[in-house]
């Protein structure tokens, strides 16, 4: 021990065997010394240690009690050296030291992460396996600049944070340290000292790729071989299915809950498995796009994903990240686009996560009256952090890029956008105007959006935003936010009262259906009938109809007809589209037995006809977001419950008739006006008998009339089925 001077300052031993030495590599690994070279290393595992340095093995000196080993080594000699390690119980170890690499990340990246502008900051933060010097391993790094030590721990190390302390990179605020003989499959947390000693919870990696499954928390380490993709036909033509022109029929999935296993303990199936079933069925119903409730890792599955700790990490609940890109290279494959439901308003405060990650808010704001969602109990992220900006618009590229997906829906984006939203007087604090707008979060918004269409014009933004703020999705040079399309919530909420109150009522909730058409046209809108919906207490969509079992259904498909006849985008959740009986339960499979029931059966037939006809029709598509694409025939008809009105397509000539009767009566010689002569067909009719209707119709079409009418110098002459919609269009 008289060597302790010489060999070690006095203080690092006992502070690196506490594990408080924020400086590791001031202490171990090689340091020059009298002329020759000290190698220190610290296994409180072991009882010997030796280094392996091309000639007979070098004892270690024990220099401290709790396991500092060190040894003098000629300078000539220290090169690519290992340790040999011999524990109490025999058991014999040889390793790379990871403390003789030098740091790895480069200037480059300390600069942009420093900066907050490292746009792919994913490549560099993590778990990312490297070769080094020859030697194999994974170099990780993690941001935490006001930690006081930063370890990586595992099984590899005994979850022992003493071990292998991190570097810290000071320009940057980053950890790192390459851990040689690690690989694919490694198990692994961060073990994190807060400023004045604080040991916090082990965290998993806010950058990491892969996790365990849930209910265990640590991330692992993912190293397969790059993934090669066979999508590229689909990609190089994607503009044109996400296009504003296009017909976009998005069904909505939650991947735990859409078919279950029943022979294998009715667990979900896997993301294989729905690479088979659910892109056979999407593309038999015609939807042109999926959207994914989240696929973050996320700790709690009540939560359906809207809290996720993993952003970067597809859940290993349904199987690894390459099994998940298989899932999106068959979609592709068939021509169906995949969204994903993107979280970026909010996180939770689970201790493995973002919450308090180095002892101090650095992902959240520190004030709970710009920090915390009071609805979900949930923290929000500092948008004004440059870092943390740099964190979610880094990852918004990372689904892109790694994963091929073609849109992002992002969530709740009206609590970004609000200061006060959902909070009391008093519980929040104004901007630097006096105002309720989020300014930060504005600016993220935009951020976001701009690098996304810069980096990827063929993908999709949509925002989930419930307010009248303005320009959501017009672009940033104009003064908008920058999404692609906009959720129509007013629609949503309008059209779904109507629709549940009993048809005697109804003429005096008119406006409810024709509403809309006043602010149709202000963004991009998307018409959803998403799974909130159908959750906490409000029942299934069928169940909301009124009336006996023939009118709930005829009701359904009344809807079902309106809303795609109507301009803006379709969005329908999953178990809609054959009318589930029961709310959503995110447990359980859906009710597919349903469709041995003929009712339930000529609802999906419905839906799967109305998907075939609004992408075929160009009249039904390629106007959804311009108002040249409307024009009502008559929308006054209260009295009758009757709406009808005309869809055009770029070429006007492209013209489809709509007529809505929503009361449950035969309507016989219902005149209405059309725009030219001809023979008006019938092209879809929601009460058809093979949709579960009574098959009243109009024997195929009808022939205009030389009589002006509702402004039009010709009409058709027409018979309405009970609670239907009706869609015509004249030959030639």
């Amino acid at each position: 021990m008289r060597e302790i001077p010489v060999l070690i300052k006095p203080g690092d031993a006992d502070a690196l065997a506490a594990g408080r030495h924020g400086d590791p590599f001031a202490v171990l690994g090689p340091h020059p010394a009298n002329g020759g070279v000290v190698v220190r290393s610290f296994q409180p595992q072991a009882a010997e240690v030796f280094v392996l340095a091309g000639g007979e093995p070098i004892a270690m000196t024990r220099v401290h009690p709790d396991g500092l080993f060190a040894a003098r080594l000629p300078d000539d000699g220290v090169a690519g050296y290992r340790l040999r390690t011999i524990c109490p119980d025999g058991l014999v170890e040889e390793i790379d030291d990871p403390y003789r690499f030098p740091a790895q990340l480069g200037p480059l990246d300390i600069h942009l992460l420093a900066e907050g502008t490292h746009m792919r900051l994913y490549q560099v933060l993590g778990a990312h396996p490297r070769t080094i010097d020859g030697v194999d391993g994974v170099l990780f790094s993690v941001w935490a600049p006001n930690a006081e030590r930063v370890s990586v721990v595992g099984d590899f190390n005994s979850w022992d944070g003493r071990r292998h302390p991190m570097r810290l990179r000071h320009d940057a605020g980053v950890w790192e340290l390459f851990l040689p003989a690690l690989g694919h499959g490694s198990i692994y947390k961060y073990e994190i000292v807060a400023r004045g000693g604080v040991m916090l919870p082990l965290k998993a990696d806010p950058c990491g790729t892969w996790a365990e499954r849930s209910p265990k928390t640590a991330s692992k380490v993912w190293h397969q071989p790059k993934w090669e993709w066979s999508d590229a036909d689909w990609m190089q033509s994607r503009q044109r299915h996400n296009d504003r022109h296009a017909p976009v029929s998005i069904y909505e999935v939650h991947l735990g809950s859409w078919r279950r296993n029943p022979s294998d303990g009715n667990r979900p199936l896997t993301y294989l498995e729905m690479a088979d079933e659910l892109v056979e069925y999407v593309s038999a119903m015609g939807f042109t796009h999926v959207e994914f409730l989240p696929v973050h890792e996320h700790p709690f599955g009540g939560s359906w994903g809207y809290q996720p700790v993993g952003l970067f990490a597809p859940t290993s609940r349904y199987g690894s990240p390459d099994d998940f890109r298989v899932l999106i290279e068959r979609l592709h494959q068939r021509g169906i686009g995949v969204i994903i439901d993107w979280v970026s308003a909010h996180f939770p405060s689970d201790p493995h996560g973002l919450h308090w990650f180095d002892g101090t808010h650095l992902y959240e704001h520190q004030d709970p009256r710009l920090g915390v969602h009071r609805d979900w109990n949930t923290l929000i992220y500092n948008f004004g952090r440059t870092e943390v900006m740099n964190y979610l618009c880094a990852n918004a590229l990372y689904w892109l890029e790694e994963f091929h997906v073609d849109g992002l829906r992002v969530d709740a984006v009206a609590s970004m956008l609000y200061l006060d939203y959902s909070r009391e007087p008093g519980d929040w604090l104004p901007n630097r105007f006096g105002g309720n707008e989020n300014l930060e979060a504005i600016d993220f918004l935009r951020r976001m959006n701009q690098m996304v269409y810069a980096e990827h014009p063929g993908a999709v933004t949509i925002a989930e935003e419930s307010t009248a703020w303005p320009m959501v999705s017009r672009p940033v040079h104009l003064g908008g936010l920058g999404f692609g399309f906009k959720w129509n919530m007013g629609w949503m909420h309008d059209t779904l009262d109507y629709f549940s109150k009993d048809p005697i009522h109804r003429r005096y909730h008119h406006d409810e259906l024709t509403f809309a058409q006043l602010y149709a046209y202000h963004e991009n809108f998307v018409l959803p009938l998403s799974h909130d919906e159908v959750v906490h207490g409000k029942g299934s969509l069928i169940g909301r109809m009124p009336g006996d079992d023939w009118q709930r259904f005829a009701n359904l498909r009344a809807y079902f007809g309106f809303m795609w006849m109507q301009p803006g985008k379709k969005l329908m959740f999953m178990g809609g589209e054959f009318a589930q009986e029961r709310e959503w339960n995110v447990d359980c499979s859906l009710d597919w037995h349903l469709l041995d029931s003929p009712r339930h059966l000529g609802v999906s037939r419905l839906v799967s006809d109305l998907n075939r006809l609004y992408r075929t029709e160009p009249a039904l598509h390629q106007l959804d977001n311009d108002q040249r694409g409307f024009a009502w025939i008559d929308c006054n008809d209260r009295d009758n419950s009757v709406l009808s009105w005309l869809r055009r397509g770029v070429d006007p000539h492209d013209c489809v008739i709509v007529v809505g009767s929503f009361t449950p009566v035969v309507r016989e010689g219902y005149r209405i006006g059309v725009p030219e002569s001809g023979f008006y067909r019938e092209i879809l009719n929601t009460d058809s008998e093979w949709y579960g209707g009574a098959n009243i119709h109009n024997n195929g079409g009808v022939e205009a009339e030389d009589v002006p009418w509702h402004g039009h110098s010709w009409s058709i002459l027409l018979r309405l089925p009970p609670l239907s919609v009706s869609v015509f269009k004249r030959d030639g």
